[in-house]
């Protein structure tokens, strides 16, 4: 089946660095029937980007879909680019289904996600719409890795937040911050809730580096034109968890819409309010409850 990228817009808020963003248009792309493509990734909006220096660009995960992913490949092809590299944030669908298209290039993640990735092949293929075959990493590193992409270093390493095998890149020297889904706007979302006070310790690490701009997967395409987020949306995305797990954070929750239940950083201008966030928060209030069950 092919799917419409006739909604991807490309986006190019620092020279050399391409944000590759579809969604939050009001439509559905795959099916009329829910889905993890309609229902959360192109709802929530989401955005894939590529570092392009000397011929050599770095692919900072492969998108949706494979319309998705060759859209890309098409557009680093048009800059004269020779050599792709690719990089994985994560194992979740939205960052590996577009894998297939760049199976002929270097693909790097850390150990953590190409094994999940091989634990979670059955299930991936099982997916609505299905991600099989599963293309597997080529290289993968335990912590941290950095990389030359033409005249341009860039770091990776891990974070365990949203996912275990959270994976930010960073450009220390342009102190830009690549983040995955380890930051959304409006709040992350939550799932791994078991781990939610060791993401709250690592969004506390994050926060100790001295970033100046972050560009998250989901968030705000005018933001991301705009050269990115402030430091301030990893206090959002940690306040948020903090106040969804205190001792009355349920109850709150469940008298309140999200824009009211985030209403100090929306107002700081931290994050920006996206109704289709409410479905996600919702999400996350029921699987808080779950493991308070336990």
């Amino acid at each position: 089946m092919t799917i419409s990228t006739d909604t991807m817009r490309i986006l190019q808020p620092y020279p050399g660095i391409y944000a590759y963003y579809d969604g939050r248009m009001n439509r559905r792309l795959y099916s009329p029937e829910p889905n993890w493509l309609d229902d959360g990734a192109y709802t929530l909006g989401t955005a894939s980007y590529a570092i392009v220096s000397e011929g050599h660009a770095l692919v900072y995960d492969t998108h949706m879909s494979l319309d998705h992913a060759r859209f890309i490949r098409n557009h680093l092809q048009s800059l004269n680019v020779s050599k792709i590299t690719v990089v994985l944030s994560h194992w979740h669908t939205d960052h590996i289904a577009g894998n297939e298209v760049f199976a002929d290039c270097e693909i790097i993640a850390l150990v953590l996600t190409a094994d999940t990735m091989d634990k979670n092949r059955e299930a991936l293929a099982k997916r609505n719409p299905p991600i099989s075959p599963v293309i597997m990493p080529t290289r993968t590193f335990d912590t941290s890795m950095t990389l030359p992409i033409g005249d341009r270093i860039i770091e990776l390493h891990h974070f365990d937040i949203h996912s275990a095998d959270g994976n930010v890149m960073w450009l220390p020297e342009d102190k830009i911050l690549f983040a995955g889904d380890t930051l959304e706007d409006t709040v992350t979302y939550v799932s791994e809730p078991e781990h939610i006070a060791t993401h709250i310790q690592e969004l506390k690490r994050l926060r100790q580096w001295p970033i100046a701009k972050i560009l998250p997967n989901h968030g705000l395409e005018q933001r991301i034109v705009d050269g990115g987020y402030s430091p301030d949306l990893i206090d959002a995305n940690r306040a948020y968890l903090e106040r969804l797990t205190g001792p009355h954070g349920l109850a709150l929750a469940d008298k309140q819409t999200l824009e009211d239940f985030v209403a100090p950083e929306l107002a700081s201008g931290a994050i920006v309010y996206h109704a289709e966030y409410e479905e996600v928060h919702r999400h996350n209030i029921d699987a808080v409850r779950k493991i308070r069950a336990f």
